[in-house]
């Protein structure tokens, strides 16, 4: 496979494994829920690619679908690079610490340097079945399908989606008007047939079904095999007459004195074709099959393709990898976000339908959706009207670096939540419902912090840390305990914790026998416990079934 080089690669390929993790603080006076809790909806505020990383222990392969709005690197907008990799070269990119723009000889590599290490950890968050949509437009959508061919593997790629987002064109274009964008959508295992979704038939496409009998409305597709490619030598086993009843134009596979027309599948040069279906499936179809007659005076068989299954849902259809529909354009994005705010207050919001077209492909009614560039918070609406819709529960998880988070973006969520009493749309206006949790990105959870007594975390983001590292599993902070020092229970142990945020503590606190006995009995599975330090023997280790582990990270041993 090709490989994509740019400046920097060396020094980013891994970069996402030394990012540390980082507390999340939940911050009850920004949030629109009862209780604040990491499996509400959530909005969090700081750098992405640490937030991402704060996010693995809860939803590491819990996500279905990821929608991503990145930097699209036009030489205008004024985003910077600041990730603080270990080079030279891309330290000195951090001290001109300055907007990327088109002087910048560099800002392509820039651009993928930045881009590599949230892709990855993007996908360590889907899961198996789970998908990624990247708009991007021509700036660097060649470079982005390169990098995502090596991450997420070329075989994953699904589609390059081209989307009409402005039918007038850019009049700032120099050459032509461009008038779409793009929307690069990977699988994390595109053999997974649940990836993508098909869609239910709605709108123009419904104009089709124009005929009705008893079962229902219908259109009628030919059984002929319209390609040349495929004819009576490469497939002569779909090739075989059928008879028509002049009369009643009803079809048969038996010639009589009633099914008298013969009928062949010629294609257009009159050259021997062949059927879509064997002669086994007309036989087991033969009802919803019929015989035309053609302006040329030819008959033709067509079959009955129903508007509604036999359990009355409605049939559906791949999307198209051409996307036009006016719903989608960028005005329609700005007219909504001045209907919610009453004024403008952002550049460019992605259209509500844009984003819905791409739920309703990648993601299903209990499914957990992240945006990880949320901007003015669309994927959000788009969450909460398709929840609207269809009863559902999906949940969005929305990460913004900039200042805007809580003033823009949780600020329009908090607005369809609760009702828009001005907007034009009834649903708007009378609210989605919903909640959401509102985080900040906190301080990292270093080594050098727990051993200097600075910056201690607190025990639950501890307990996070320790429990998704060392086990790999989801993280429950509902079940912990602190009095008792208990975190959790994986498949393989149970979890405990011997830790405060106390400098003093960690330098008295052990795990003694007496300490251990304190635990109780074991449902069966080993303990395995974090303390500061033990003063057991392994034979008591063993007797008590306790797998130890020195604070603060000999966790990484466990985990390997």
């Amino acid at each position: 496979m090709a490989q994509l080089q740019f400046k920097g690669k060396q020094f980013v390929q891994n970069h996402h494994l030394s990012v540390p993790y980082h507390e999340l603080i939940p911050k009850k006076d920004k949030s629109l829920t009862d209780k604040v809790s990491l499996h509400d909806n959530l909005i969090i505020h700081g750098d992405n690619l640490k937030a991402l990383k704060a996010l693995l222990p809860t939803y590491a392969g819990k996500i279905k679908c990821i929608y991503i709005d990145p930097p699209y690197n036009t030489g205008n907008e004024g985003w910077v690079y600041s990730d603080n990799v270990n080079s030279p070269m891309i330290q000195e990119w951090l001290k001109a610490n300055k907007p990327v723009d088109n002087e910048d000889l560099t800002r392509h590599d820039k651009w993928l340097c930045m881009m590599t290490p949230r892709l990855k950890l993007l996908r360590e968050l889907l899961r198996d079945d789970g998908v990624i949509f990247v708009s991007i437009d021509d700036n660097e959508v060649h470079h982005l399908r390169m990098l995502m061919d090596e991450i997420f593997v070329g075989q994953n790629f699904i589609a390059c989606v081209v989307a009409q987002i402005n039918p007038r064109g850019r009049t700032l274009d120099r050459f032509l008007a461009k008038t779409y964008e793009y929307i690069l959508l990977y699988g994390k295992n595109a053999s997974n047939d649940s990836s993508i979704n098909l869609l239910t038939k709605e709108g123009e496409a419904l104009s089709e079904y124009d005929k009705e009998d008893e079962r229902g409305k219908y259109r009628e597709l030919e059984l002929r095999n319209r390609n040349p490619v495929f004819n009576r030598g490469n497939r002569p086993n779909l090739f075989f007459p059928i008879y028509v009843d002049p009369k009643t134009e009803e079809v048969s596979l038996e010639k009589d004195e009633k099914y008298n027309a013969d009928v062949l599948p010629k294609n257009s040069q009159g050259l021997d074709g062949c059927w879509t279906w064997s002669k086994n499936k007309v036989r087991e179809n033969i009802n919803i099959l019929v015989g035309r007659r053609v302006s040329t005076g030819a008959w033709r068989i067509f079959r009955k393709d129903y508007l509604e299954n036999e359990d009355g849902d409605i049939s559906t259809t791949k999307a198209k990898a051409l996307w036009v529909e006016k719903e989608i354009n960028n005005e329609n994005g700005k007219e909504i976000m001045n209907d919610i705010f009453g004024k403008p207050v952002f550049d460019f919001p992605k259209s509500v339908e844009l984003i819905k077209k791409c739920l309703k492909l990648g993601s299903n009614v209990g499914d957990v959706i992240l945006d990880s560039f949320a901007g003015s918070g669309t994927t959000a609406q788009a969450v909460l009207d398709l929840n609207k819709q269809d009863d559902g529960n999906r949940k969005f998880i929305l990460v913004e670096m900039e200042d805007y988070a809580d003033k823009i973006t949780a600020e329009r969520v908090r607005r369809v939540i609760t009702g828009v009493p001005h907007a034009r749309d009834e649903n708007l206006k009378n609210g989605l419902g919903g909640s959401f949790s509102f985080f900040e990105l906190g301080k990292p959870i270093e080594l050098e912090s727990i051993l200097s007594g600075s910056n201690l975390p607190t025990y639950k983001e501890l307990a996070r840390y320790i429990f998704y590292t060392a086990t790999g599993e989801e993280f429950d902070e509902s079940k912990v305990d602190e009095a008792n020092n208990f975190v959790g229970e994986s498949k393989d142990y149970e979890v405990y914790l011997f830790y405060k945020s106390d400098l003093e503590y960690l330098k008295n606190t052990a795990l003694t026998l007496e300490r251990a006995r304190t635990l109780g009995k074991s449902n069966g599975k080993r303990r395995l416990i974090f303390a500061p330090a033990k003063y057991l023997d392994q034979d008591h280790l063993d007797e008590l079934r306790i797998d130890f582990a020195q604070l603060p990270f000999e966790i990484y041993k466990l985990a390997t």
